[in-house]
């Protein structure tokens, strides 16, 4: 059993001029994978995203993350799973400007009633793995974008989620931010087992993971592996988005 399963999922939008976001959809992320979700602008991988995230509910479908069913969860309940379920890194960051970096990152067990010395603890901890031990106490205007990306993902990992869910997390950066932010994706994946689903339009990116679902008109249209090099998975996904009728260099 998955940490992530997902069965016959289905997103409409609208009830006279109805849109099928997502259709049929079934896969299952295995604890310590680092999976990835590609496909055309508007293929529907963010919907998919946000609804995993329960930010969005689907019209019908079964969502299971750790064995529990977020979907049957209201309010409190909801909230606490979200807390302590899982971890979000998005495109703009979502740092807060009147915190520090340190403060930032330490929100969610701040939320949580998380008693100080345990808290300083994990963020000792986190913020090493990261190489952001140094920043801790600037706000985020101070630091560079790279910085801040590295700082979300130490907020997103603090209070040790089942599952990392990011969207274009590198959609922001340059790209030698990019490579060292997906390094540290890659590092967090294969050293602590951080189980990490990432929805992403570059190719570059997306070949530190270990499979990419590629997603198309709602449906998946196809699934790769890495089994070889990197440079090797990046050049299958170039052939999978070929096939699709894109380009490397396009929104995808």
């Amino acid at each position: 059993m998955g940490i992530l399963e997902i069965k016959n999922l289905k997103k409409i939008y609208g009830s006279k001029v109805s849109f099928t976001a997502l259709n049929n959809i079934n896969f299952i992320v295995e604890q310590g994978e680092f999976i990835g979700i590609m496909g055309p602008s508007g293929s529907g991988k963010t919907t998919l995203l946000n609804v995993i995230s329960t930010i969005d509910k689907p019209t019908s479908g079964e969502i299971r993350i750790n064995d529990i069913k977020p979907l049957l969860l209201k309010g409190d309940e909801l909230a606490l799973f979200r807390r302590r379920e899982l971890g979000f890194v998005f495109q703009d960051f979502n740092l807060l400007d009147t915190l520090t970096i340190g403060e930032n990152i330490l929100l969610p067990l701040t939320l949580d009633g998380v008693l100080v010395n345990e808290q300083n603890k994990k963020l000792e901890r986190v913020s090493k793995i990261l190489g952001i031990e140094k920043i801790l106490n600037k706000r985020t205007f101070e630091v560079s974008g790279g910085e801040a990306q590295r700082a979300a993902v130490a907020r997103a990992l603090i209070h040790n989620p089942s599952i990392l869910l990011a969207d274009e997390p590198t959609g922001n950066l340059d790209s030698k931010s990019s490579k060292i932010v997906m390094e540290l994706f890659e590092k967090i994946n294969k050293e602590e087992k951080v189980t990490t689903m990432m929805v992403t339009h570059d190719p570059v990116a997306a070949s530190y993971c270990n499979r990419i679902l590629f997603i198309k008109d709602g449906a998946i249209y196809n699934e790769i592996y890495k089994e070889d090099s990197r440079q090797q998975f990046y050049q299958d996904i170039l052939d999978v988005i070929a096939l699709l009728g894109g380009r490397d260099n396009e929104v995808y």
